[in-house]
């Protein structure tokens, strides 16, 4: 079996104010017996062959160059696969980063947010803009040329001078890829109880969104997917398998996986999963998944795809809402395919529902 492989690394130094995913803050390391836990696991999967490796949390430069590398030295890999490690800024020194560089990891995420330093304050993050830039400084000298930087947009006293500087400053750094995410109020968040002042409202997070788009452009990065930007060559190849519906392995609590077509996932529990438990199975792939995944791509949605190996064939009034959303600037269309343009991307689900309603 050959698929994509996501290791989810569940510990944190602090949790940020604004994260909903599964992670525990108070942590400086991974603890061993989590590794094992991992390697456990993928042994299961006797036959896997990884086409790429994602090591996501949670904070994963919390692991040990030893431990990536125990990890990475078990795996069949194929030649030239990706292989990417999540990072925050305050974990990483030069000795670690070209540690993971030696033990395989080829693609370096960043998780920066702001350049401002109030901004990250208010966030939860424990960098500064400075530990930030050494970061980029010290992943260049370990060896790594691919390397991604995140972006929040519509912190609370925001503007587009922050977002300039911000995209600037990634840019600046050497990344190759940025992912530009809007700022959500997720329930069970710090935020969510405690809400900040003076958040950008729908309007104003639409106006920063398309600002961004089109900073990013002028400063060479291609947009090809909803929050993701990249330079000629250096588009995410883990993440592309979720949007085509690929074959994916996610591995640790509340790690999600799709294979021949079937979902499933591990309980959001770190105790249940280092001891050992089954993934729950949660639904089989369908024409929805199609549309809205490939919807979120820049090449979009190709109608005879859909009809042939979903069996959703759009009526004559589907096209007349299609054309009614082109003239509209949300969408191109050529009568065979549907591509989002910044614009659409901001509805995305709202299109994609209007196409959902023939399924």
């Amino acid at each position: 079996m050959t698929a994509g492989l996501y290791i989810h690394i569940p510990f944190c130094r602090k949790k940020c104010n604004y994260c909903d995913f599964y992670s525990l803050g108070g942590a400086d390391f991974v603890p061993d017996e989590y590794v094992d836990a991992v390697l456990r696991e993928i042994r299961s999967y006797g036959d896997l062959v990884c086409r790429t490796v994602y090591f996501g949390g949670g904070t994963p430069s919390l692991l040990s160059p030893r431990q990536v590398s125990r990890i990475l030295s078990e795996l069949k890999i194929e030649a030239g696969a990706e292989i990417t490690l999540e990072a925050n800024p305050d974990t990483l020194t030069f000795e670690k980063l070209r540690g993971y560089y030696d033990a395989g990891v080829n693609r370096l995420s960043v998780g920066v947010q702001s350049v401002y330093d109030s901004s990250l304050e208010n966030l939860g993050r424990i960098h500064s803009a400075k530990k930030a830039q050494e970061a980029f400084e010290n992943a260049k000298k370990a060896g790594f040329v691919n390397i991604s930087g995140d972006l929040m947009i519509g912190i609370n006293n925001y503007s587009n001078k922050e977002l300039f500087d911000t995209i600037d400053f990634l840019a600046d750094c050497g990344c190759v890829h940025i992912s530009a995410y809007m700022l959500k109020v997720e329930k069970g968040t710090p935020f969510y109880e405690n809400r900040p002042e003076n958040l950008a409202g729908e309007d104003e997070m639409a106006d920063y969104y398309l600002a961004a788009c089109e900073r990013l452009k002028e400063k060479g990065f291609i947009q090809y997917e909803i929050s993701n930007f990249c330079k000629t060559g250096y588009e995410s190849r883990h993440n592309s398998i979720y949007w085509q519906l690929e074959n994916y392995l996610g591995i640790g609590p509340r790690a999600h996986s799709c294979l021949d077509g079937k979902r499933f996932y591990y309980e959001r529990d770190l105790k249940k999963f280092i001891s050992g438990t089954e993934p729950i199975f949660s639904g089989e792939v369908d024409a929805d998944d199609c549309i809205m995944l490939s919807l979120r791509l820049k090449e979009g949605l190709d109608l005879g795809v859909l009809a042939e190996k979903w069996g959703v064939d759009l009526p004559k009034t589907a096209y007349k809402k299609l054309e009614l959303m082109k003239n509209a600037g949300l969408i191109n269309f050529d009568g065979k395919t549907v591509s989002l343009t910044p614009r659409g991307f901001l509805v995305e689900n709202g299109i994609a529902s209007e196409i959902m309603m023939y399924n």
